[in-house]
């Protein structure tokens, strides 16, 4: 019998009566004498708060092993905080008495946590494998620098790792070395591979994965961001000094002569200034427009009416907006970033392919009944948008993209609940088609941010800490 379930014993007795001696409590538990008198002394010891008999019961220990394990999990193996301030953390709470708040103690359990992380995704792997079931893989593939360079694969829709290995290289050979020993291992194969489209990545996307290769949308933007943005701001900033400047010559020169032809002429200073500010303030905020419509173009449906688009329909789009942001930078004296804009004209088909990809993913997913047109069209056009915004809500940051988007699922969310078809079905194939409506809505992804980022933070905590344990590396995978 453990310690803890001794000691949960001895409580529960003495809970029940609390004046038993110990050899009642010997009696009653089943324990020798001294078991119990060394247990009721320790209950003793821990007992110094008012909320200590609460860590005493079962539900109590349970909450208290949770906190250890979500602290570690998080603060240490994620943030990589060292065991030193986590030892701290516990005894500010304080659970010293509790459980084993020492570094070298705590050092014991980030091991077991490490070793029980890598059992519990060994066994995953081996019933995911036992089952049979083929899944396409929907992947980001990026490398990172710790000690050593590590080429990184992940599963955009779990966040898993496919692989996470170090390399001599970022060729095309060890890329497709580790992807084809990995993906048979798990019963997947690709169906698209995000990127920041070097060569050896495209490759390995069409050649040995035999898949769609995606470029990024956040790396086109930032293309875009790059050719153009500095230059307005830099315009705008000037203009805004400019003004700052003139009006500060107008108030000198009021106050000095206020009907004087020098107040005068600062005061038509002042106005062709403004309206300077006024111009760049209007390119900025028409720059601005062109980005976000560009970046809310990359949907399954449009924003406005959440109709259903296709790949060709999105990149007349996409080709549209560029050349407003061609003619907007012409227009206002910039020279034109070829190199930019070739490269996101030469990418950007890639890109919208997604959508046809996806379309095409979802039609051969449905669920095996037949469907009227209506049916189809409440599917395509009212269930899986009413799944699919929430999902880009929470992935947006920028205020006016999010409420455009909350628009629009305002609008699905009024349109499900008037639809013929949602009113006909029952709520419990209702739910079905919830749930798998939003299972697929999962499966559109359009950027590769989610591996980077990860690498990115990896890096950080790296070269923050001066290192990380090479043990942890396999960890960090799961």
């Amino acid at each position: 019998m453990r310690f803890w379930t001794k000691s949960l014993r001895i409580f529960k007795s003495l809970c029940e009566n609390a004046n038993q001696s110990i050899r009642q409590l010997a009696r009653q538990t089943g324990m020798s004498k001294s078991s119990v008198h060394r247990l009721k002394q320790a209950i003793e010891r821990r007992d110094r708060s008012p909320e200590s008999w609460w860590w005493e019961t079962e539900a109590g220990r349970r909450w208290l092993t949770r906190l250890v394990v979500a602290a570690r999990s998080t603060f240490g193996l994620k943030r990589g905080v060292g065991l030193e301030t986590i030892s701290e953390f516990f005894t500010h709470l304080p659970l010293e008495t509790q459980v084993g708040c020492s570094p070298s103690a705590l050092g014991g359990v980030m091991q077991a946590l490490e070793a029980a992380i890598l059992a519990t995704t060994a066994a995953w792997e081996h019933d995911g494998v036992a089952t049979g079931e083929r899944r396409e893989s929907i992947g980001a593939v990026d490398e990172t620098f710790l000690q050593r360079m590590m080429l990184v694969c992940m599963d955009l829709v779990s966040g898993s790792l496919v692989f996470e290995e170090v390399a001599d290289d970022r060729t095309y050979d060890p890329w497709d070395t580790l992807a084809a020993a990995r993906l048979p291992l798990l019963g997947s194969g690709g169906l698209s591979l995000g990127s920041d489209r070097a060569q050896a990545l495209i490759k390995l996307a069409e050649t040995g994965l035999g898949c769609l290769s995606i470029p990024a949308l956040f790396h086109l933007i930032h293309a875009l961001v790059k050719s153009y943005a500095w230059a307005i701001v830099g315009r705008l900033r000037q203009a805004r000094q400019a003004l700052s400047h003139a009006q500060e010559r107008l108030r000198t020169s009021e106050a000095s002569h206020p009907s004087g032809a020098e107040a005068q002429q600062a005061q038509g200073v002042v106005e062709a200034s403004a309206a300077e500010v006024t111009r760049w303030e209007r390119v900025h905020s028409v720059y601005r427009q062109h980005l976000e419509t560009r970046s809310l173009l990359v949907h399954p449906w449009r924003l406005c009416d959440s109709r259903r688009q296709t790949s060709a329909g999105v990149e007349r789009q996409m080709h549209a907006e560029i050349w407003a942001i061609e003619v907007l930078a012409e227009t206002n004296g910039f020279p034109v970033k070829k190199k930019a804009v070739d490269k996101v004209r030469t990418q950007r088909v890639g890109l919208c392919a997604l959508v046809d990809l996806w379309w095409q993913g979802v039609w051969h997913d449905v669920p095996p009944i037949a469907l009227t047109p209506m049916g189809k069209r409440w599917v395509a056009e009212v269930l899986l948008p009413l799944m699919s915004w929430p999902q880009q809500v929470a992935r947006t940051r920028c205020p006016r993209r999010k409420d455009k988007i909350l628009q629009a699922l305002q609008a699905m969310q009024a349109a499900f609940e008037t639809h013929p078809i949602t009113q006909q079905l029952a709520p419990a194939i209702l739910s079905d088609w919830q749930a798998w409506a939003a299972e697929r809505a999962k499966t559109f992804q359009r950027a590769s941010s989610a591996v980077e980022g990860r690498n990115g933070s990896l890096s950080q905590m790296h070269h923050h800490h001066r290192g990380v344990p090479k043990r942890r590396y396999k960890v960090w995978t799961v």
